[in-house]
């Protein structure tokens, strides 16, 4: 059974990474269940194992996070619904690709709740939407806009971080980094899109999705708590 947490306010990112590690520890432990955990951050930049240091456009603008996951720079920030995932793969089936491509599975499901079409591209991380409404791009490809960033890190199967969907963030504070290595392409949210849709919509989704992908999980009286899991 998984339980469900959701944090009011914003995160510090070095506490949410601390509570993460502990709580990936105890679940391989067998201590405690597995954790999907929802939550926000203040503005800040999170480098990847792949981050290339010309990627970080503005290093002054909000502070710089090294982190041991997969992917390069991400932008974290207010409106945007942080989801991280502390599984068992082992348990899973133990591929790694299969897991990563069932979070994708997983943001498509809960974007497709509001009428908005996820699509995957290959040699691009994340979830993307196809933007007709806007000009064309220098080569005539319909634009494509980046509305979900995807990036895990696995420790004896057991995964950590996860995705992150903009619904309503400040979408200039993307302009310090090139998101995820890719400057051909912009981003955008949900709200941004022309849809009304809050966090809490959101996170309601996102539990009527995650069944159908990863299988059954718990509503207790843990789906709400403090601003730090632990």
């Amino acid at each position: 059974m998984v339980e469900w947490r959701i944090s009011e306010g914003l995160v510090a990112y070095e506490d949410a990474v601390a509570a993460m590690e502990a709580r990936a520890a105890a679940i391989r432990a067998g201590t405690a269940g597995e954790l999907v955990w929802l939550l926000e951050h203040p503005p800040l930049y999170t480098a990847g194992t792949s981050a290339q240091a010309r990627d970080l456009v503005d290093p002054e603008r909000f502070p710089v996070h090294a982190v041991r996951r997969g992917g390069q720079y991400t932008y974290h920030g207010p409106g945007q619904r942080v989801v991280y995932v502390m599984l068992d793969v082992a348990a899973r089936g133990r591929d790694v690709r299969r897991f990563v491509a069932d979070l994708e599975a997983w943001v498509i499901a809960t974007l497709a709740r509001f009428n908005v079409r996820g699509e995957i591209r290959p040699g691009r991380v994340g979830v993307w939407v196809v933007r007709p409404d806007k000009a064309p791009g220098p080569d005539g490809a319909t634009r494509e806009d980046k509305i979900a960033a995807i990036g895990v890190r696995l420790t004896r199967w057991v995964s950590m971080h996860g995705i992150a969907i903009n619904v309503e963030p400040d979408l200039s504070h993307f302009d310090g980094i090139v998101p995820c290595g890719i400057a051909d392409h912009g981003v955008t949210s949900l709200v941004d899109l022309g849809l009304p849709v809050t966090l809490e919509d959101v996170d309601v989704a996102l539990r009527g999705t995650f069944g159908a992908v990863f299988g059954k999980d718990d509503f207790s009286s843990k789906n709400r708590g403090p601003s730090v899991a632990p």
